[in-house]
């Protein structure tokens, strides 16, 4: 089954997007993809084809979201806890990885003609490496595109990216990019797995289990959470357009609470760069009183250093990211 599917609405669906689309839509919505095994067991079929039903379920729900205009989906599809499962199911939902990916790579001219960027989130080195580089071509073939954007967390936990990102940005300080004066909320947030995205709109968990477990907790703190209980191999367009109605319905407190959050992190890190600047004059200053305009002076030369320092950082962050997937390319072309 191909990933991206060509194909329309009928007329009530057409319809029906019209007038979801007089209202604010959400440009971003992820999905945790729950009751693939619940499926199985319903229709007494095996686990895998329960898997099987529930990726042929995400190419007609990425279908969908062309028609209504969400330029990027991000997907829960395997968790760092799933390794805890039996053997045989581990295994199986990396060989449909690897067939999945093999597929995409088949797809290239339709990805390119539809300008899919696949961007894979997670710690790939703790699958087989042939997987990671089915993955790494993946990555790097669809890199340049950028009219819709697929986010496939894979080997993910949100705990675990939240303790990637502090660990990079203790790589920043010990290589001398950074300072520790430097790390802050909004740094952190660039070094998460996501930073290429905006945070999602819109999170849709399926199966009716009321919890993120463990998917995208830093990110999703100020979406609108839609807990349905249809299994997702059952997901029709239908309950797609319930959960964007209940983003409709609170999309003014939704934006109220981004807003003020903006508000108050940029006051943070204000506060934190006049912190920096007063001890620092205090310690060359020899405990003298500055004037007001030396103040500002040494403030504004302040942060713009540090935003100086933050930006080659993160450019060297995404250096050694990119590095990653093309070694691994590289690896793959020489055996």
């Amino acid at each position: 089954m191909s990933w991206i599917r060509e194909g329309d609405l009928n007329l009530l669906q057409k319809i029906s997007a019209n007038v979801l689309k007089a209202g604010p839509m959400p440009k971003h919505v992820a999905f945790i993809m729950d009751g693939n095994r619940r499926f199985a067991r319903k229709k007494r079929m095996e686990r895998q084809e329960g898997h099987m039903q529930g990726f042929d379920k995400l190419a007609e729900t990425l279908l969908w979201c062309k028609h209504l205009s969400i330029q990027e989906v991000t997907v829960y599809a395997f968790s760092i806890e799933n390794f805890k499962r039996t053997k045989d199911e581990v295994d199986g939902l990396i060989e449909l990885a690897r067939q999945k990916f093999e597929r995409l790579l088949d797809e290239r001219e339709n990805l390119e003609k539809h300008g899919v960027c696949i961007r894979v989130l997670g710690d790939l080195n703790m699958l087989p490496l042939d997987l990671q580089q089915l993955i790494a071509k993946a990555v790097i073939t669809t890199r340049a595109h950028n009219k819709c954007f697929l986010n496939v967390c894979f080997s993910y936990t949100s705990r675990y990216e939240i303790t990637n990102a502090v660990r990079e940005m203790a790589w920043g300080v010990e290589q001398g990019l950074i300072k520790a004066s430097d790390v802050s909320e909004a740094l952190l947030s660039e070094c998460l797995y996501s930073n290429n995205s905006p945070n999602p709109d819109l999170l849709i968990r399926t199966s009716g289990e009321i919890r993120l477990s463990d998917f995208l907790l830093w990110q999703t703190s100020h979406s609108c959470l839609v807990f349905q209980s249809v299994l997702w191999p059952e997901y029709s367009f239908w309950n797609l357009c319930e959960a964007i109605v209940q983003y409709q319905l609170n999309h003014k407190s939704i934006q109220k609470a981004r807003d003020l959050h903006r508000e108050h992190q940029a006051l943070q890190q204000f506060e934190a760069d006049r912190a920096c600047v007063a001890e620092l004059l205090q310690h060359h200053g020899n405990g003298k009183p500055v004037d007001a305009q030396r103040r500002q002076e040494a403030l504004l030369h302040y942060t713009a250093c540090r935003e100086e320092r933050t930006q080659d950082f993160l450019q060297a962050l995404k250096h050694k990211r990119d590095s990653f997937f093309d070694d691994l390319c590289s690896e793959a072309v020489l055996t």
